[in-house]
């Protein structure tokens, strides 16, 4: 099914508007006519019967009496059949011409509209008496029907340059609309050639300025889509390579075993074995924490929540592992920081901040999680070997371990900043600064 076009939608709707109001000048015309043709009229009849009673004779001339009317007295397309009327102040007939049938006399004066005939037609009169004396009285009428006729065909003259104007406005504006829309159908022409897979930015160079800000958003998102890409690239660079060492160790050691070993050999082997499946289930879990973050950003709105009971929940969760490594957790620092943001994500980077704290604190330390709703900041904190010792590798350093790579994607999430803050020597702290809060 072909799509519709903004050209044929804005014509329909400009010529749509346009018939509405030319409908509506119409009947504005039609009623202007008419009520102009009343007017007229009226004009005549009254015109009429002051010129007669201006006169001093009362008698007419027969229609079979009088002259033929000349060529240039022939009959006009206005020129109306009026018929006269005339009594004394007696109601005694004096005078009448026309094809009028002679109404009831009566003593009223002005305009009305009567009904006289065998067959009743009705007539529009106009009535006067000469004098305040009232020795005579004129009255003159005119058919309703023949005053229709008059008030249709004027009203008809006043609509009928609408009806040949419609058409030709219709058509200059089709061809005004298609030329203002010329430059549109260029840039549409452009942005459905761009190959935004490529990273070329769209060269458009638009005289308009709403163009020249659709141009300048388009080539800001094929700016930030290409910056994904190259992030998500690099992080399945690195995912593949924490991948490949722990599955190459773990095929190495479960060959090994197949062979002849001794008791001690064997147990290395399978102790081996099962921390090369704990890493691989470690890089496992961080892929499918990106996973998550990615589809909370793009499936979820952020809402107002209490960072401070997520952390203790985290903390609860990881009370056994601290029992087993012979750590202690503590939570310090203000009771409550509301931000906007996710919940779920925001559990998920501070399990992975107290994991890899758990995991680099010697036994019999504290790790703690201090919050600071004043400066919207909280840390994780933890003691580490000075001497070295320990599993460090990847992640001693900001950037280089997975976990804090979905630590850096989560914050980016909330514009929260993710750093490294320096303290003793004996001491590593990983702040998360909520210095913009996020609109809802």
């Amino acid at each position: 099914m072909k799509r519709p076009t903004l050209l044929r939608h804005l014509l329909a709707w400009v010529l749509g508007a346009l018939f509405v109001v030319w409908i509506g000048f119409v009947l504005i015309g039609l009623h202007t006519g008419e009520h102009e043709a009343d007017e007229l009229t009226d004009g005549h009849l009254a015109s009429t019967a002051s010129l007669l009673l201006s006169q001093r004779g009362i008698e007419f001339v027969g229609i079979r009496d009088a002259a033929p009317p000349t060529e240039d007295l022939k009959r006009h397309d206005y020129q109306q059949s009026m018929s006269v009327v005339v009594w004394d102040g007696q109601g005694r007939l004096l005078s009448r011409i026309g094809e009028a049938p002679v109404p009831p006399f009566d003593t009223s004066e002005g305009f009305e509209t009567i009904h006289v005939g065998p067959s009743p037609q009705a007539w529009r009169t106009f009535s006067r008496w000469d004098s305040p004396q009232k020795r005579r009285r004129v009255m003159v009428l005119l058919s309703i029907e023949e005053r229709d006729d008059l008030a249709s065909d004027i009203a008809g003259q006043v609509a009928e340059p609408a009806l040949w104007l419609l058409p030709v406005v219709a058509i200059a504006l089709g061809l005004a609309i298609r030329r203002g829309l010329r430059p549109l159908g260029r840039l549409s022409e452009e942005v459905a050639a761009l190959n935004i897979q490529s990273g070329e930015p769209l060269h458009a160079e638009p005289r308009h300025e709403e163009f020249r800000a659709v141009v300048t958003s388009i080539n800001t998102l094929i700016g930030r889509y290409q910056a994904a890409v190259s992030r998500e690239r690099q992080l399945a660079g690195e995912l593949a390579h924490e991948m490949r060492t722990p599955l190459a160790s773990l095929t190495l050691h479960a060959q090994t075993l197949d062979g002849p070993l001794t008791e001690a050999e064997r147990r290395r082997a399978q102790t081996q074995v099962a921390q090369d499946a704990l890493r691989a289930g470690q890089v496992m879990q961080h892929l499918l924490s990106l996973a998550r973050a990615n589809h909370t950003e793009l499936a979820e709105r952020a809402v107002s929540l209490d960072v401070v009971p997520v952390a203790a929940r985290v903390l609860a969760d990881h009370s056994q592992s601290a029992l087993d490594g012979q750590h202690e957790l503590a939570l310090t620092g203000d009771e409550s920081l509301v931000i906007d943001g996710h919940e779920i994500l925001l559990e998920i980077a501070l399990r992975n901040l107290l994991e890899n704290a758990l995991g680099h604190a010697p036994p019999g330390t504290v790790v703690e999680i201090e919050v600071n709703a004043a400066a919207s900041w909280l840390q994780v904190i933890n003691v580490v070997r000075i001497d070295g010792g320990g599993d460090t590798a990847g992640t001693s350093r900001l950037g280089l371990g997975l976990g804090h790579r979905v630590v850096e994607k989560i914050a980016d999430l909330h514009h929260a900043a993710f750093k490294e803050v320096p303290l003793a020597s004996d001491r590593r702290c990983y702040r998360l600064s909520f210095h913009r809060a996020l609109s809802a």
